[in-house]
Formats: structure tokens, sequence, C-alpha cells
């Protein structure tokens, strides 16, 4: 027992912070907004590039720490989560408090005075529909995950607004981008680990829907909406072949691993394969989109 308490009462390391906001995750949102900030081709400015990736990373941050603390309780009930700084006792929940909201405040402050306030606006929509709307409705609500895609959509916007001071249709576009291709991310990973979300009662569709067609559906649906989305610019001539080709074989790739998630056979593997298949489709696309914007546009 004295070993027990002894441990509770260790201050917190550095390293129990830094995974408190989820870096790993943190490092998408800035790489989108990134995306979207070079997409617009503005004149190179470093201080607003570094302004830009200072303050994402700041409310994608904060944003985890926050979630983490308004989930702890159920955090700690599944294997998936149980490991987190908060559930361990590494870090208090007082302390992730504290350490999000700071963090957040920091990030609105810093791109409102330093960038622009528009690209604010569009940091504090990210922080409140992740905050404010969807980590409650994953208690209530089957649509969740479109919720969190919503949230999880505004970097660019973030970016596209930092570089241009505006968001045009290939903002938008690129917000379409990232909307359609979570939602087969996600539920790949609500497949994989749908019993942890049933232990604590989300009412997930990986949850209602025991069999997983539904499941794998709606990930294809969304599969196609995302390949047709993503070859949008070429359609309307804001990107050249360079993009359009990748973005193309890309995605017959994606729908494929989709495709595959349909069957009921083997559909705890194939979900893995399309979580992995989404991790590799996204970088290719847009970084390629990127490149063909600076270097052709």
């Amino acid at each position: 027992m004295i070993t027990e308490n002894t441990s509770a009462a260790a201050p917190a390391k550095f390293g129990d912070y830094l995974e408190l906001t989820k870096p790993r995750l943190s490092l998408l949102s800035v790489l989108t907004a990134l995306v979207g900030y070079f997409a617009a081709r503005p004149a190179f400015d470093p201080v607003k590039v570094v302004c830009v990736v200072v303050g994402t990373s700041l409310a994608a941050g904060g944003v985890a720490s926050l979630n983490q603390w308004l989930e702890h309780d159920t955090d700690a009930r599944m294997k998936r989560t149980a490991d987190r700084p908060i559930p361990t006792g590494k870090v208090a929940t007082g302390s992730a408090f504290v350490l999000g909201t700071l963090m957040c405040i920091a990030a609105l402050f810093l791109l409102f005075a330093k960038v622009n306030p528009l690209a604010a606006m569009f940091t504090l929509f990210t922080i409140v529909s992740y905050l404010g709307w969807y980590t409650p409705a994953k208690r209530w609500s089957r649509w969740s995950t479109e919720i969190g895609a919503i949230a999880g959509a505004f970097p660019p916007l973030i970016g596209w607004s930092a570089g241009e001071g505006r968001v045009t249709a290939l903002g938008w576009i690129l917000f379409g981008v990232l909307f359609f291709w979570q939602i087969p991310h996600f539920m790949a990973i609500a497949w994989t680990y749908r019993r942890d979300y049933s232990a604590v009662h989300f009412p997930m569709l990986s949850v209602r829907d025991q069999t997983g067609a539904w499941v794998a559906g709606w990930s294809f649906v969304n599969a196609l909406a995302l390949v047709a989305v993503s070859l949008l610019p070429f359609a309307f001539g804001l990107a050249t072949l360079w993009s359009g080709v990748p973005a193309g074989a890309c995605g017959l790739w994606f729908l494929w691993r989709a495709a595959l998630f349909l069957r009921a056979d083997g559909r705890d593997v194939s979900a893995r394969k399309l979580f992995f298949a989404t991790l590799g489709y996204l970088p290719i696309v847009l970084g390629t989109f990127v490149a063909d914007r600076v270097v052709h546009f």
C-alpha cells in the first residue's frame, strides 16, 4: 500500500504531459493545416508559417488534453485507452484541464494576433465542435463519428485562411477530402475495437451493427465520396495530371480495400488493412496535390 501511494504521489514527467497531447494525432492536424496553407500559394512568410505550425499544434494538443479530461472515466474502462496518462494516475485530472485550457487559449491568441482573425475563427470552430459536440455525442449519438469528422476537417481551412485571408472553393474541397477520409478511417478503428466501445455503452454504429455489414457499407459509400471529391481539383482545372493521376490511382486502391471490408469473411483482418490503407492514402494524395499547386500554378 505504501508503494502504491508513493507512486500515485510521484510528480508527472514531461513525457506524461506530452502523451496527453497525443502528438501523433496532433501532427496530422498540423500537416493538413500546412497543406491548406501551401495549396493557397501565398507569398512565403516564414514567420506566418511558424505561427500556423505552433498555433495549430497548441490547439490540437489542447483539445487532446481536454478530451482525455472529459473522457477519463470511459478511458479507464477500455483496453485501448486504459494506459493513458489520466487513467494510470500519471497526470491529475486538474492538471490535464489546466494544460489543455491554456494551450487552446494560447493557440487562439497567437493565430488571431500573428496570422489573421479568420484562421483563429476556424481554430475556435475546431475546439468547440470537438469538445462541445463530438466528445459528448460519443455517449449518446450514433452519428458521433461523422460529427468528429467535421471537427477533424477544419485544419486545412485554418491553413488556407492563413495563406489567403479567405477560403475559396478549393479550400472547401480540402475540407471535403478530410471529412470523407475520416469516415472509413474511424469505421475501421470502431470495428476493430467494437468490444471496448460496447463496454462503455457508446452507441456507435459498430456497436449497434453486430454483423459489421452497415459499418462496412457506410465506409464504402464514404470512400466513393472521397474519391469523387479528391478528383474535383483536376476536374475544375485547379490541378494537373501530376496530382490527378495519383489521386485516381490511390482512390482505386482505397476503394478496393473498402470493398474487401464489405465481405463478412475475414472482416476483422480487412478492417485493419483498410485502416493502414487510410494512413497511406492521405500523405500521397495531399502531398502530390500541394506539389502540383506549388509547381504548376
